[in-house]
C-alpha cells in the first residue's frame, strides 16, 4: 500500500513531514548530527537493512538535507554530510531529545545536551528570535499566514475578505524601560 504524499499541501508541517517524516530519516539525520558519514557507519549505528537505509539516504539527498560527497574512486564510496537545510533541522532533534527525556525516559536520560564550555546540561526552550521571549502556548498561537488558502483561512477563524482574524486576541503593551 503506497502512502499518501504530504509534499504538495499548504501545510508547512504537513511538507516537512514528506522529507523527514520517517522514523529511519530522522535517525539518520542524528547520526549525521553526531559526525557519522559513511554508509556502513549508518548501518551499524542504526541496524538498519541496506536497501532501505540506501532508499532513506537518496530521500535525504534529493530532498536537500543531505549531500552526497564521493571520497573513493575504486571501489567507489560515498559519504553523506548534512547541507544547511539539513543543519537547520538540528533544532528539531533537540526538541525531540527534550520532548523524549521528559516523556519517554523512566530510567533516566540516556543522552543529554551540554554547555560545551561548561559541561552542565541544557534545558532546550523554543524562543521567539526576534523578542528572544519564551514560546509556549499562552503566549503564542497558529494562525493562517499571507500565503495560507481559503480553506487554511476558515480554519483558523480569519474573515476571507479581511485577512483579519476574529479571534485575536489584545497584544499586551511591552515595557520599553
Amino acid at each position: 500500500m503506497r502512502r499518501k504524499s504530504f509534499g504538495n499541501m499548504q501545510c508547512p508541517i504537513a511538507r516537512s513531514l514528506e522529507r523527514v517524516g520517517e522514523w529511519w530519516s530522522i535517525l539518520i539525520l542524528r547520526d549525521a548530527f553526531h559526525g557519522l558519514t559513511r554508509f556502513d557507519q549508518f548501518a551499524e549505528s542504526l541496524g538498519i537493512a541496506p536497501n532501505m537505509l540506501a532508499r532513506r539516504l537518496k530521500a535525504l539527498v534529493d530532498a536537500g538535507l543531505l549531500e552526497r560527497r564521493r571520497y573513493s574512486e575504486h571501489p567507489p564510496r560515498d559519504e553523506y554530510i548534512p547541507t544547511r537545510r539539513g543543519r537547520d533541522f538540528r533544532p528539531v532533534l533537540v526538541a525531540f531529545l527534550a520532548w523524549g527525556n521528559e516523556h519517554f525516559a523512566p530510567e533516566g536520560e540516556s543522552v543529554l545536551l551540554v554547555n560545551q564550555a561548561t559541561g552542565k546540561a541544557a534545558d532546550p526552550i523554543l524562543v521567539d528570535r526576534v523578542t528572544g521571549d519564551a514560546i509556549t502556548e499562552a503566549t503564542h498561537r497558529f494562525t493562517a499566514g499571507p500565503a495560507a488558502p481559503a480553506s487554511t483561512r476558515r480554519r483558523f477563524g480569519l474573515s476571507a475578505a479581511s485577512g483579519r482574524d476574529k479571534r485575536a486576541r489584545p497584544t499586551p503593551a511591552r515595557n520599553k524601560a
